[in-house]
């Protein structure tokens, strides 16, 4: 049948609540139906079926009696038809069967498990009903949650900064990350499932290696909280080095670094910004030794972590060969050079950004990084402490900052946007990439979509 795209296939107007979040379930999405489930802000989640017309839909939490705060965020879970997730501001999430009911009492409750940050609870019922499980994850709301490609991993980000990753079956945590200050507001996996990015108040998109525990790189291009971030699925893997070796010795310094992954990001400061993670981001070479070669590991022996940062002028974990920015402390200056896999007049309405014009504009949030390379000593600071209860989730800023949760400004690599533009007037809220297009939408409720390279 022909689209009226005049005409939207479905339309409904709530009362007293507002729609928060939504998702369809695309393992089971077809002709015959096509269910789609509605977060809102009073905590209840709706089940609709709009592959039938008259269905009036099954609502969860209907009386508030599982949870009463805002629904932040509601997924399917992985090829699965029944069963989903739902995540509150209240920082609980809820493992809901779609065709068991809610019931009429508040549901009581049995711990199953718990570890730093976290506990797991099993719903105690003669008979089966919703939720089937509960977490308490950190301090303050659930901001976002996400599954690994395989299924097997959650990925959740917090209020209280913090990043944490479980084994879903078992429910036991497999990793965690801290942001540079401020909470967690969104979070992807990598399509392989290697890395974790996320965004938030610190301004920051921040890209974890899930197989190695640690923050392998930070991007710093936006003004105000970074409030979605996504993979580009569609990027074309990396080429298999010649003759299986993998050492690149035989590159010269004037080689482009291969395009391993690309990202994008969408903040309050209404732009977009799109990323590339590049193999010698990933992978960095060791500093060529200077005057003082500092001691190698034995042979066969594992090279320990990287020194701390030297006190004369140095150039720690040198990336001359990315897309990263200047490293602030006082070291020698790296022009930031961009790949030529996407150069300017291929991506269409979209323009590589000019570091001279966008620099000054007054920053309209409280919790802001501000200009994190120009002055050099600022990365120095500690980060400002971040409100909130400590029910056990959040952990001390004080403790973990220099720590593999949360490494100083200078110890990872720092990203510099390879396009950042200004694409609407109102706070960016959602960034996706589809095959032919990548589509945004804002606070505004203008959804655009824009041509890709090529």
């Amino acid at each position: 049948q022909a689209l009226d795209l005049q005409r939207p296939i479905d339309k409904r107007v709530y009362k007293g609540t507002q729609p928060t979040c939504h998702d369809f379930n695309q393992f089971t999405a077809g002709a015959e139906t096509l269910a789609l489930l509605v977060g809102f802000s009073a905590g209840q989640v709706q089940y609709l079926d709009l592959a039938k017309k008259d269905s009036a839909g099954r609502l969860f939490n209907e009386e508030r009696l599982i949870d009463k705060s805002k629904v932040t965020s509601v997924r399917w879970l992985p090829d699965t038809e029944r069963l989903f997730l739902a995540s509150h501001a209240s920082g609980h999430l809820y493992l809901y069967d779609s065709e068991q009911p809610c019931g009429a009492t508040s549901p009581q409750y049995t711990l199953l498990t718990q570890g730093e940050g976290f506990r797991v609870f099993s719903c105690k019922s003669k008979t089966p009903r919703n939720p089937l499980l509960k977490w308490a994850v950190g301090s303050g709301p659930l901001n976002e949650f996400a599954f690994s490609p395989d299924g097997r991993s959650l990925a959740c980000v917090s209020q209280d900064g913090v990043l944490r990753v479980f084994h879903f079956s078992s429910m036991l945590l497999q990793g965690m990350m801290r942001s540079y200050f401020g909470g967690l507001l969104c979070v992807c996996w990598s399509p392989d499932g290697r890395y974790v990015v996320t965004g938030g108040e610190d301004d920051l998109v921040t890209v974890w290696s899930f197989a190695e525990g640690r923050v392998v790189a930070r991007g710093h291009g936006h003004k105000s909280w970074v409030n979605a971030v996504a993979f580009d699925p569609f990027t074309p893997p990396p080429p298999p080095p010649p003759d299986g070796q993998g050492d690149r010795q035989g590159d010269s310094p004037e080689d482009p670094p291969s395009v391993t992954y690309r990202f994008g990001s969408a903040g309050q400061d209404t732009q977009f910004c799109l990323w590339d993670l590049t193999e010698d981001v990933l992978e960095p070479r060791p500093p060529l030794p200077r005057s003082r070669p500092a001691a190698a590991a034995a042979p066969g022996e594992e090279p320990g972590p990287p020194p701390p940062p030297p006190s004369v002028p140095g150039l720690p974990r040198s990336l001359s060969r990315s897309n990263s920015l200047p490293q602030p402390g006082g070291g020698p200056q790296i022009s930031p050079r961009v790949p030529p896999v996407l150069s300017v007049g291929r991506f269409a309405t979209l323009t590589l950004r000019d570091p001279r014009g966008v620099a000054e504009k007054e920053h309209k949030r409280y919790h802001s990084l501000g200009n994190i390379s120009r002055g050099g000593g600022s990365a120095e600071k500690p980060p400002p402490q971040t409100g909130g209860s400590s029910r056990g989730g959040s952990l001390d800023m004080a403790k973990v900052l220099g720590t593999t949760l949360c490494p100083r400004l200078h110890e990872v690599p720092l990203l510099e946007p390879l396009v950042c533009k200004k694409i609407a007037q109102e706070r960016l809220t959602v960034l996706l990439f589809l095959e032919d297009c990548i589509v945004t939408a804002c606070q505004e409720g203008l959804i655009c979509t824009w041509a890709r390279p090529g």
